[in-house]
């Protein structure tokens, strides 16, 4: 039997939605298989074990979960597994840095390694290295102070880095632009601006098992102008699902997220995500390390291909070399 460390939590603004992971795993996981503890970090960065019987939202209102120990050397204590799981979504753990640190003492772990999770993360760093695949994007420039921006408006402001599009406005006209800039600057230091496109917004769900595996395309349908953090967790007008497409655009996103999740020598998991005005197939980014909460994407989208939450979870686990 294998001992997993769930890694989960941090100090990120997306603190909430790894814990909603985590207790998502921890209810679904193989115990024949594998025996969990789950290693969560508060937001002060401190480690401690928690206990396994994890509730988050209860009526709709956080509780508090039960802290054991304190971890007081975190590296001696995670070479005691073999295999760590991190489901820290945001800064310091969908970024490379705890990839980094797992690395560097040769702890093996699920994901995508330090680069592959740092370019991935950063959005600036992720769009310049797709223009040169000629790789089809929202028209976009990477702020620097000019608030002359050669963009056609609505516009999205967003931190480069970061996730649960926390931190993102659309901005109709100039006059709204300033503030967007200064709400986007509270989540990281560089800020992206780029053309709203009126559309639809598609995903699709990269498992590495024997090959890589690229799901069917899932459909997010916004209860709000557009996809931001309340639409997407608590907006019970949002909903997402498996749209009857067209095969050629169907293989399209496949092919390029086939293609993106490979140039930037991503393993284990991945989400791509695209934006289609009609005509247009825009690729909008790729979560390295996508949320396991009961209505994640991710999760979805390999259950309808037959896959069940035990069996993602036993995949990736199990796939660590």
């Amino acid at each position: 039997m294998k001992k997993v460390a769930l890694l989960f939590g941090g100090n990120s603004s997306e603190h909430l939605i790894s814990c909603l992971s985590a207790s998502s795993i921890l209810k679904n996981y193989d115990k024949n298989l594998f025996n969990i503890t789950s290693v969560g970090i508060d937001k002060d960065n401190n480690f401690y074990v928690y206990n396994d019987d994890l509730k988050y939202l209860e009526n709709g209102k956080w509780v508090k979960y039960c802290k054991h120990n304190k971890i007081d050397n975190i590296v001696k204590y995670l070479k005691q597994f073999d295999v760590v799981f991190p489901i820290i979504h945001g800064k310091n753990g969908e970024d490379g840095k705890i990839q980094g640190l797992l690395d560097l003492f040769d702890i093996k772990y699920v994901g995508s390694n330090t680069l592959s999770s740092a370019i991935g993360m950063d959005k600036a760093m992720f769009k310049l290295i797709f223009d040169r695949f000629n790789i089809k994007q929202a028209p976009y420039v990477i702020w620097d102070n000019d608030y002359n921006i050669d963009l056609n408006y609505p516009v999205i402001v967003k931190p480069s880095n970061g996730g649960s599009s926390i931190g993102i406005t659309k901005v109709n006209d100039k006059k709204q632009l300033k503030k967007a800039i200064k709400i986007a600057k509270k989540y990281d230091d560089k800020v992206i601006i780029e053309e709203f496109i009126e559309g639809r917004e598609f995903e699709c769900a990269v498992l590495q098992d024997k090959d890589i595996f690229c799901s069917k395309v899932g459909e997010i349908i916004t209860g709000r102008d557009f996809y931001d953090y309340e639409a997407k967790y608590f907006s019970d007008s949002s909903k997402t699902v498996i749209p009857d497409l067209d095969d050629d655009l169907t293989n399209q996103i496949k092919e390029i997220s086939k293609f993106v999740f490979e140039k930037l020598g991503c393993k284990s998991l991945a989400r791509v995500d695209f934006l289609y005005d009609g005509n247009n197939l825009y690729l909008n980014e790729i979560n390295t390390l996508p949320g396991f909460t009961s209505i994640s994407m991710f999760t979805k989208l390999l259950i309808n291909e037959g896959y069940t939450y035990k069996d993602i979870i036993s995949i990736l686990i199990n796939n660590v070399s």
